[in-house]
């Protein structure tokens, strides 16, 4: 078989918090992969980094008081323990943040741009469009803080770009009802220009249409691309367009990689995301001394993702169109994955109990690679989501990995290290031999079902050859021949058979249970490095125990609900004021009141003319701090609520006849915005709030 170059990448996590038990799921899938290729000989570059920019991650530092580039820096430190904890082993681990992501992801967009006429012209569009603007936070509003009403299936509390039910995607513009995600405002339609990667050209339609269908995707993930390429009518009656343009632009403040000759234009994070894929590539290469150039030319290199289901989007149309577009390889295989639920499908929720938590997971002293064999029994190559059952985790545990497998060493070692100082014949009967070349015969079918990623198929396969070899143990029942010196001969083939069944057996599981393999290695001295190893087991080291099983303790403790600390919480940032009496606040004379009419004060910037309507046969005049959060038309004609027998105050700019009542949080700054109170409708100016 001749060496393969494998270029081998997981999704890049976005930086805004600590792994969740869904990305270690996708890190172990494509870890056993890349182990099962380098156990064939094949030689793997496989490298991660944090997705770290957009709107999420500024606001998120502002909110910490720290700068983004900070901010990434801290969630980046606390990677380590998740990786090392089950035994994922990236070969790097970047930020698109980096050098090397700045400089691909310019260059990348540079090629786009300037494609020859000759070749079609650019694919880079410049567009004047209108754009959601939040007037409260007073910024453009990233996808992300929009949501609303999917425009293609309707489903509510969609994002911005996407939809999570349907898949569809479009422009913000589209969404029905949209509201900010950061103010809960009505957002306003203001003009920017912004840059278009023109994925509706002919050329990069007709280029995916043969990429995603080609064998490059899963048939489930290419038949929903499929769609996407068709004008079809919906059951609502509405119309889905093929391939839309899309909008790889957005506005200061951003946190993010600026375009060229575009100065306050930023790349949309999911441009630079993917090419993080390279940058981390680069970073890794540059440090052996290797040329990325030569690296990428290499006409047999091939590259693969692993993905979940909810970004297929952004890895079946747009990645391999702006590579293939600027000149570049176009991945060999995406391979997506479905999600992580917990006991019969429950969603993760921490506060039920019913998340897992991966830290929590290892500080209970759970043997990782528990994890990661029932992650492997349940793991194909369907885009099917995975589900958790903790009664199904201890019983594939302590009856599969401890009960079949690791048994079978156990019921062994002893006889041979006391008996025998530790040495094995190769001699093995008739029987032995027979089970032994059968274990051998299904090396083959166990490699296809790893190539595959058929984990789940490949565990089952090594789980009946267990099967097998411990009916042989029940057969010959060593413990029964060990009674008898005149057995010794027959005590010692069979312990032979066992301890040479058992080191194929942790070869086949190696990908799977690397820390395991690696104790093996030392108790046999076989390599479980290399999936075509041959030979026999010649000696053991007295034996240690490989793995303990798994206690319902261990698993009701990892479910329980955290503690949650009672804390004092301060409503609006101030604390309620002392206890008055009913008499005490009858005092005070509450009225609606309509604003008959509004406008702004000449030589304020924090003030607002109201003349008011209290039902008294005249109107008022009252000033009011709310020029900050509304224009005069926005409360023009609305009813409100005003303190009617507040003293006249003489003010600067003149007499105010009352108090109009509005709500703030006490730290403007971490809480910004005033907000007038605003009646139901039916009430009626004059009305007394009792």
């Amino acid at each position: 078989m001749s060496q393969r170059q494998l270029f081998v990448t997981t999704a890049l996590p976005y930086a805004n918090g600590n792994f969740h038990i869904g990305h270690i799921m996708e890190y172990i899938q494509a870890d056993i992969w890349v182990r099962f290729q380098r156990m064939q000989g094949h030689k793997v570059d496989f490298v991660g980094a944090d997705d770290t920019h957009g709107a999420p991650i500024m606001i998120a530092a502002e909110k910490a008081g720290i700068t983004p580039q900070q901010f990434v820096a801290n969630i980046a430190a606390g990677r380590k323990p998740y990786l090392d904890g089950f035994h994922i082993q990236f070969d790097n681990w970047h930020s698109t943040d980096a050098p090397e992501n700045h400089e691909l992801a310019r260059q990348i967009y540079r090629d786009l741009r300037d494609i020859p006429e000759v070749q079609g012209g650019s694919l880079i569009e410049r567009r004047t469009i209108d754009q959601f603007f939040d007037p409260e936070k007073n910024m453009f509003l990233p996808d992300r803080f929009i949501k609303g009403e999917c425009p293609k299936c309707h489903a509510h509390d969609q994002y911005g770009d996407n939809c999570e039910v349907c898949g569809a995607v479009y422009a913000p513009t589209d969404l029905i009802n949209p509201f900010s995600a950061l103010s809960g405002a009505k957002p306003e339609l203001k003009s920017s220009e912004h840059f278009f990667f023109k994925l509706s050209d002919p050329r990069c339609v007709a280029f995916l249409e043969k990429w995603t269908q080609d064998g490059k995707l899963q048939p489930e993930v290419a038949n929903k691309v499929k769609e996407w390429f068709t004008v079809r009518t919906n059951p609502d009656g509405t119309t889905s367009e093929g391939l839309g343009d899309w909008d790889i632009s957005r506005d200061a403040p951003y946190f993010g990689i600026e375009i060229p000759d575009a100065p306050g234009k930023y790349f949309y994070v999911w441009l630079d995301a993917p090419v993080g894929y390279l940058a981390s590539l680069k970073n890794l290469l540059d440090k052996r001394g290797e040329s990325y150039d030569a690296y990428m030319a290499n006409d047999k290199l091939e590259q693969y993702h692993f993905i979940g289901k909810d970004i297929v989007t952004f890895h079946t149309l747009f990645w391999p169109a702006m590579l293939h577009f600027s000149g570049r390889k176009t991945p060999n295989n995406v391979f997506v994955h479905g999600f992580l639920t917990v006991n019969n499908g429950e969603k993760m929720s921490k506060s039920r109990g019913t998340g897992l938590d991966p830290l929590k997971y290892l500080s209970l002293g759970m043997n990782p690679e528990w994890l990661r064999y029932y992650l492997a029994t349940k793991l194909n190559s369907k885009n099917e989501d995975v589900d958790f059952n903790a009664e199904d985790f201890m019983l594939r545990v302590n009856s599969d990995l401890i009960g079949k497998f690791v048994n079978i060493a156990s019921r062994a070692a002893g006889f041979l290290t006391k008996r025998f100082e530790g040495k094995l014949t190769q001699s093995f009967g008739e029987q032995g031999t027979a089970l032994l070349n059968d274990i051998h015969a299904a090396k083959e079918s166990i490699a296809q079902a790893y190539d595959a990623r058929e984990y789940g198929k490949a565990a089952r396969e090594i789980m009946l050859l267990a099967d097998k070899v411990n009916s042989y143990v029940d057969q010959h029942k060593p413990w029964d021949l060990a009674k008898d010196a005149a057995n010794n001969e027959a005590l010692h083939q069979v312990c032979s058979l066992l301890i040479n069944a058992f080191a194929e057996l942790s070869r086949y599981l190696a990908p799977v249970l690397p820390s395991l393999a690696q104790a093996v290695e030392a108790f046999t001295g076989t390599s479980m490095q290399n999936w075509n190893t041959t030979g026999y087991v010649a000696n053991i080291q007295p034996y240690q125990h490989l793995m303990q099983r798994v206690t319902p303790e261990q698993l009701e403790a990892l479910f329980e609900p955290p503690a949650v600390a009672e804390e004092k919480v301060t409503p609006g940032g101030e604390e309620i004021a002392p206890t008055i009496s009913i008499d005490d606040f009858a005092k005070v004379d509450l009225r609606i009141a309509e604003i008959v009419n509004c406008e702004a004060v000449e030589g304020s910037t924090k003030l607002l003319r109201l003349t008011l309507d209290v039902g008294e046969g005249k109107t008022r005049n009252v000033f009011s701090g709310v020029a900050s959060m509304y224009k005069p038309e926005d409360l023009k004609g609305k009813l409100t609520v005003m303190v009617a027998n507040l003293a006249p105050r003489k003010m600067k700019f003149g007499v105010s006849e009352g108090m109009v009542l509005a709500a703030s949080h006490a730290d403007e700054k971490a809480e910004p915005g005033i907000y007038v109170l605003h009646p139901w409708p039916g009430a009626k100016p004059g009305m007394r709030i009792h």
